[in-house]
């Protein structure tokens, strides 16, 4: 039998859905989701196996132009699945407007990398605009797939999939079949109780705060975990904690639900919040919280 296994790099500008497509894709929701810009800050690897296949997915940071370091280094994910990818994922949607202000579109058309063009959010179009979005990037993608979809409602993904599939070059497995992703679950743990902020939190906070998972201790019958979330100035932590610690408690309390869910056990959290004076600006600090 003939097995094939391939990096798929899904890339794209911010807030187009590569999460939603991504989590559709794999099965499983490794990549947090809001409606907020710049959700997505590391690479995130979701696999998925056939009998003869492996996808490895990879979920990036949106596409943008870098005003602090924070920035510069989540643009390196995306530099970096610009050279290892098989094939690339450019995930647009039916109201993107199509200008390249950061000039990635013709990078990756340079790159000669096999490119196929996701056209998301298809349920917010008619025929007539769908029509005319996918003729346009037929245009600036000659001879690549342009494939309409909807990430959130799951359809067409069946489509996107197979063509996918047919482009994968022969090979062995990179992960064992049983492997779903390349992230440990103190990351996960971090990344749900990120989701939260960006929920619950408005203006600059969700962008100045990263979540560090201090203790992450895993007992027969629970998950026991201590997380600080850094900010960047001494403002921003009442605005975290909230009156009498409200706010802290509601994120605290839906981030453990969603644990409980992912992880399948009972989870005790601990959740603190720390200033880290413009951590977003100093490389050491990004280093440790797992950037570039």
């Amino acid at each position: 039998m003939n097995h094939k296994s391939g990096f798929v790099n899904i890339l794209g500008n911010p807030n187009v859905g590569k999460s939603t497509i991504m989590n559709a894709l794999v099965g499983e929701k490794l990549s947090i989701i809001t409606s907020k810009a710049q959700t997505t800050r590391h690479r995130i690897m979701g696999i998925v196996n056939g009998e003869d296949f492996q996808i490895v997915y990879s979920d990036t940071p949106g596409i943008l132009k870098p005003k602090y370091k924070l920035q510069e280094s989540m643009m390196s994910f995306v530099d970096i699945a610009l050279t290892d990818a098989d094939i690339i994922l450019y995930v647009t949607d039916v109201k993107e407007a199509m200008r390249d202000d950061t000039g990635y579109t013709l990078k990756i058309r340079e790159t000669g990398i096999p490119v196929i063009v996701v056209v998301n959010k298809i349920d917010l179009s008619n025929q007539t605009e769908l029509e005319l979005v996918t003729s346009k990037w037929r245009e600036l993608f000659p001879g690549s797939p342009v494939i309409p979809v909807s990430g959130l409602k799951k359809f067409n993904l069946d489509t996107l999939l197979n063509a996918i599939t047919s482009m994968l070059p022969a090979g062995e497995p990179y992960f064992p079949k049983d492997q779903m992703t390349d992230k440990y679950e103190r990351f996960f743990a971090s990344e749900i109780i990120r989701e939260k902020i960006l929920m619950h939190y408005q203006k600059e906070i969700p962008y100045c705060s990263e979540v560090e998972i201090e203790s992450f201790q895993e007992e027969e019958k629970i998950i026991r975990i201590r997380a600080l979330i850094h900010v960047a100035r001494d403002s921003q932590k009442g605005i975290i904690i909230g009156h009498k610690g409200e706010k802290l408690k509601k994120t605290g309390r839906e981030a453990r639900l969603d644990m409980e869910d992912f992880f399948g056990k009972k989870v005790f959290l601990e959740m603190y919040v720390k200033v880290t004076k413009d951590w977003r600006e100093k490389p050491l600090i990004l280093k440790r919280f797992g950037y570039r």
